[in-house]
């Protein structure tokens, strides 16, 4: 037969051929038309049924988009997340309040836990820091009586010299006159009259030394000698031999560097943990093998724009006068040590808006829970609210629980359904020191005590918060004092205090 359809076909003329393969053409391709239309009318009435089951809820919750399950919506529509309809969330399917992971594979994944724990967070703030002047003890010298001076003994800016050093002679004539007459006064022998001439003296610039000085020697002394009052670097000078001064006009600057001043450039962030009378230490370059010790005195008001610093500024004794100011420092600050619920740092999940941890509820199963958090040093992070201790929480696979959660629509468990994360006060842990007591204020007691060793801290003057005024009855500015305290979030406290022997 396929012989027969070959010799029919090879009968045809050309033309006769064109117009059966066109004729095949067509019909084919009407067929395969067709067929599509048939498959595209069963998947729209696929989706349509899909649909219509996809919204067939007795009750919806809300419409939510399951790339932000978070956001909840409460009508149908286009999700402004992404180019998707929004999804609804029947009364039925309500998310879990906990991820679910087989305990099986819970050792696949290297989910470790850690215990959330009591401990003491004994952080080091490092910074930088440069000596400088003790603007404290300034001295400006000044003449009592305007005259010339005589002589300056060669001193130069920035030299160092002690207290009552000479810095200039200088005439004063109109001293010479009064003198005269108070030595006539005293041969008169008139005691009321010599009284008024010395006061005059006085009035004059004439110091009372040198006043009775010229009525033992019984000669006049016109010449004075101007003295630095303090001892330490001549900052300023502006006196030189063959001036004309007068009364009150400036001759030199004197500025003391002992104890010196040290100013450290501290973070911002840093900014709650550094006080008044906290301890520091400090290195120089200059002396790489000694460290020295000193207290701040102050936390200067303002912040540096550029570096977003605060400074900080102590002070160390300098006795010796080995450190001069504009020495580089290394500085170390150790902020109040307190007892506070700690976790490792790395359990900790930094959204931006938010910090969570993940934790375990039991076999398989986690929750992210929202937390407040508060300094971080060792590799630990203090808890201020939002856990409680003993709740165990996710240190490795935290990342890949949390994205589960936000894809299966959790809920995390807000700070405030955390029981308190805060020790009791049975639990606190207190320290012992003896003191001497410096001021009483409301609330508060100045204390200068001795060595804390299990803190590590020298002999200092510090404040202590009291827990009521009632704890300072009885007591007295310069009263030896046994107490106790503890460390707490807005400073050391006092916890028992009496005198010396009671």
């Amino acid at each position: 037969m396929k012989n027969a359809i070959a010799s029919a076909w090879n009968r045809l003329s050309p033309r006769h051929k064109f117009w059966i393969m066109a004729a095949m053409i067509a019909l084919i391709s009407a067929m395969a038309g067709y067929g599509l239309s048939q498959i595209g009318e069963e998947n729209l009435e696929s989706n349509d049924a899909n649909a219509d089951t996809a919204t067939e809820c007795e009750d919806v919750l809300y419409w939510y988009d399951p790339m932000v399950p978070g956001q909840h919506f409460d009508e149908p529509g286009k999700s402004p997340f992404m180019d998707m309809e929004l999804v609804p969330k029947c009364a039925g399917e309500e998310a879990t309040a906990e991820v679910r992971i087989d305990p099986g594979l819970v050792q696949n994944f290297a989910i470790r836990t850690a215990e959330a724990e009591y401990g003491i967070l004994d952080s080091e703030i490092t910074a930088t820091g440069v000596l400088a002047y003790n603007e404290r003890d300034v001295s400006i010298v000044q003449p009592r009586a305007g005259g010339y001076v005589q002589r300056t003994y060669g001193r130069a800016p920035d030299d160092v010299i002690e207290r009552g050093a000479p810095l200039a002679d200088i005439l004063v004539p109109e001293w010479g006159g009064a003198q005269q007459e108070y030595l006539a006064v005293l041969e008169s022998g008139d005691e009321e009259l010599a009284q008024a001439m010395r006061e005059r003296m006085r009035l004059l610039g004439m110091s009372p030394g040198l006043i009775s000085s010229v009525g033992r020697s019984r000669q006049q002394r016109s010449t004075i000698t101007v003295t630095a009052p303090i001892g330490g670097a001549i900052t300023s000078l502006y006196v030189r031999p063959g001036m004309t001064v007068v009364a009150g006009q400036t001759l030199a600057e004197i500025t003391g560097f002992s104890p010196i001043w040290l100013e450290a450039a501290v973070p911002e962030t840093q900014a709650a943990n550094v006080r008044v009378g906290q301890p520091v230490s400090a290195t120089l370059t200059a002396f790489p093998e000694d460290r020295f010790s000193g207290s701040i005195i102050a936390i200067l008001p303002s912040a540096q724009d550029a570096s977003r610093t605060i400074t900080v500024r102590a002070q160390l004794p300098n006795a010796s006068g080995r450190l001069k100011p504009g020495m580089f420092a290394q500085v170390s600050l150790t902020p109040d040590t307190r007892r506070a619920l700690l976790v490792p740092s790395e359990a900790v999940i930094r959204t931006g808006r938010r910090n969570i941890v993940m934790v375990r509820q039991d076999e398989g199963g986690f929750m992210p829970a929202e937390v407040r958090i508060g300094r971080e040093a060792g590799g630990r992070t203090e808890v201020l609210a939002g856990l409680t201790v003993g709740e165990q929480i996710v240190t490795s696979g935290q990342f890949l629980l949390d994205s589960e959660a936000s894809l299966s629509g959790l809920n995390v468990r807000p700070i405030e359904q955390a029981g308190d994360a805060g020790p009791t006060d049975d639990e606190l842990t207190t320290f012992s020191a003896t003191g001497t007591v410096q001021a009483i204020a409301n609330g508060s007691v100045t204390l200068r005590h001795g060595r804390v060793p299990r803190l590590d801290w020298p002999a200092m003057t510090m404040s202590f918060r009291t827990r009521s005024a009632a704890q300072l009855r009885g007591l007295e500015e310069g009263d030896r004092v046994r107490f106790t305290f503890s460390q707490q979030e807005a400073g050391p406290r006092i916890e028992t205090i009496v005198r010396t022997g009671q």
